[in-house]
């Protein structure tokens, strides 16, 4: 029998190896950043086409490489960080597996330039599949320039699997800004399709922090910094009420490396135990050092994660350092809530003598009861001076009984006696009658209260004959033939304005309205990136923008379906869902708008809705295409015949 196992061709492992490492073009940019640190640059470029899938160029000015080693560079495990095994545990460098410049030139096309600083010339190579095409003395300045064209060019099928190229975009920005926040002293600069994304000048951490996120980030930074024998933090959390209901600006470095943890997520979220909504979420830049021989980043090819030889201790050292951060600069909230800090006194003044009480004055012949209202007198008068003497006995016991009926009843009596009432009582054929009448103050208060009740009872009765009940303001109970339907509110409200809107956006041409004032909304330079990615789409559905800068977009018009108040929900929601790769590659954005939009305005769990808006919200969903299911393929409601209620009380 035949031997049947073999070695595989280098470009073959070379291909298999790159699987591991190069996931996306982002993974290409993380591996380039990195050994440019590692070689000492000050300065960093990286120029982007089609998000990277066309080119990827990182330009430093680090201390370069030699013939030999710009030659050895591309071959597999081939480093300069390491040299034995013990070195695995003391490592202070981004890279040292040496697979990342031999994976990545396995799948593009690469051309390497470098120069040392004592060299004249430098050396050029370029490289197709892992073969050297050419190898050449150049004139080029000091540092590395590599750039990668044409990704996956061999590898069709991986290619395919990438996403839009506004995705992948996001990936690498989220790569840039790991290893921006990572090296403040470091100058970065960000070119995508000839347009500038980011220039970050060196500076301190808080300004490369705002430089990033943009200048409102400032205001909401809590600075955290604590020094013990087995770790050190240090850097930013954000306010709690700026928390954000999606996990974005959530970031941990570690040795100066960002690492996914979920256990230290926990410790941080757990610190803001109170201040916090069940569904919001901390943003926070945290710096973690330890000594490199308690930790092992080798764990996973993208090291991004790294096992600790001491988590629960670090656990407890975050959650204590980020709660006292929170309580020191008055972020924790006190047990007086009501408390203003307006009226505390001031730290100058808290030792000083109190000033004396001054006197108070009470006046005894003051009476807040006393009514002084003409109106009592003026009738009376008038009346007595034109009566008969045969009715002046009977008009003296009434005069008496409506003198201390008023003394009695105070001024309130006017706010209730009819006009009409008052009028008649002037004339003298009706003296009598405004003592012995039905009509008086009491009584037509009393009617007009009881027909109020009885309007309000009667409009109570009227929305109990409905065929829809809500229930824990958040399901729907409706009536029918076989039985009943249970529709979850919430989620048959975003499947009818979701084909709504992919109807007015995508059948019919959709209608702006033009805002009075434009309307400027603040976002980071990424975020506006992106928004000018998808500029078409969004004005196809009918935003109108007016400018963008760096840090702002100017919206002039907006859908008629939506209100001023709405747009930056809208277009927070829409990032975020592009952000987490909601739309395939092949779809376009008006898909992923109209669910955006759906989500962002569809009643909310807790909305109280009436017996109308009930019987439409029902009405509407059974005239959907689809309307079992959400946009996003929840269940929107659930039948239960009669048979399988009755089942339920004949266990």
């Amino acid at each position: 029998m035949s031997d049947i196992i073999q070695l595989l061709p280098d470009h073959v492992a070379n291909q298999i190896a790159a699987g591991e490492v190069v996931q996306r073009p982002a993974s290409v940019v993380k591996e380039l950043l990195e050994n440019a640190i590692d070689a000492g640059a000050t300065s960093i470029k990286l120029l982007l086409k089609d998000a990277g899938k066309t080119l990827i160029q990182v330009i430093d000015d680090g201390k370069g490489m030699s013939t030999t080693d710009a030659r050895l560079c591309f071959e597999r495990h081939a480093t300069s960080k390491i040299r034995k095994a013990e070195d695995l545990f003391n490592i202070h460098t981004k890279g040292f597996r040496g697979e990342a410049l031999a994976s990545i030139a396995a799948i593009a096309h690469v051309e390497l330039k470098t120069k040392q600083e004592d060299e004249e010339l430098g050396t050029q190579i370029k490289i197709e599949g892992s073969k050297v095409s050419s190898q050449e003395v150049v004139s080029t300045s000091k540092g590395t320039s590599i750039a990668v064209k044409n990704l996956f060019f061999n590898i069709p099928a991986r290619r395919n699997f990438l996403k839009s190229d506004s995705i992948e975009t996001r990936h690498v920005v989220d790569e840039f800004q790991r290893v921006a926040l990572t090296h403040p002293d470091i100058s970065f600069l960000l070119h995508h399709n000839n347009n500038e994304v980011y220039n970050l000048r060196k500076s301190n951490l808080r300004q490369r922090i705002v430089s990033i996120f943009g200048s409102k980030m400032n205001e909401r930074l809590v600075p955290i910094n604590e020094q013990t024998d087995i770790i050190t933090v240090a850097g930013f959390v954000v306010k709690p009420e700026f928390a954000k209901k999606k996990r974005g600006e959530q970031f941990f470095f570690v040795n100066n490396r960002f690492i996914k943890s979920s256990y230290l997520n926990h410790a941080v979220v757990n610190a803001f135990e109170g201040l916090l909504d069940h569904s919001s979420h901390p943003s926070y830049f945290l710096y973690l050092e330890v000594p490199p021989n308690t930790i092992d980043i080798n764990i996973h090819p993208t090291k991004t994660e790294i096992k600790f030889d001491n988590e629960k201790a670090l656990y407890a050292i975050l959650r204590a350092t980020v709660k006292h951060s929170l309580g020191q600069y008055n972020v924790a909230p006190v047990l007086d809530f009501e408390r203003d800090a307006n009226l505390d006194t001031p730290y100058n003044y808290s030792k000083k003598d109190t000033p004396s009480v001054p006197p108070i004055t009470v006046d005894p012949n003051f009476n807040p009861f006393k009514s002084e209202n003409n109106f009592q007198s003026t009738p009376n008068t008038t009346t007595s001076s034109s009566s008969g003497s045969s009715n002046s006995s009977n008009y003296s016991s009434g005069n008496n009984y409506q003198t201390n009926y008023k003394k009695d009843a105070g001024s309130w009596e006017a706010l209730y006696t009819d006009s009409s009432f008052e009028s008649d009582s002037n004339t003298d054929s009706d003296s009598d009658l405004d003592i012995n009448s039905d009509i008086s103050p009491v009584s037509n208060f009393t009617s007009f209260e009881s027909t109020h009740q009885e309007q309000l009872f009667e409009s109570a009765q009227e929305t109990e004959t409905g065929k829809t009940f809500q229930i824990q303001k958040k399901y729907l109970l409706s009536s029918i033939k076989s039985g009943v339907v249970l529709i979850h509110q919430s989620l048959a409200h975003q499947r009818v304005l979701y084909e709504e809107f992919l109807e007015n956006i995508t059948v019919k041409e959709a209608s702006s309205q033009q805002l009075l004032f434009p309307v400027t909304i603040s976002f980071s330079s990424s975020d506006i990136e992106m928004i000018y990615s998808i500029k078409s789409d969004l004005e196809s559905a009918g935003f109108m923008f007016d400018e963008f800068t760096k840090e702002s977009v100017v919206i002039g018009g907006i859908p008629t379906s939506i209100t001023e108040s709405q747009i930056t929900l809208i277009l927070e929601q829409l990032l975020d869902d592009i952000k987490l790769e909601v739309p395939d590659a092949s779809f376009s954005h008006f898909d992923v708008m109209a669910k955006s939009f759906a989500k962002s305005l569809a009643i909310k769990t807790g909305t109280i809705l009436s017996l109308k808006e009930q019987e439409n919200l029902v009405n509407n969903l059974f005239s959907c295409k689809e309307p079992s299911t959400s946009p996003f393929g929840k269940p929107t409601f659930k039948t239960l015949s009669l048979q399988e209620i009755d089942s339920i009380f004949n266990k």
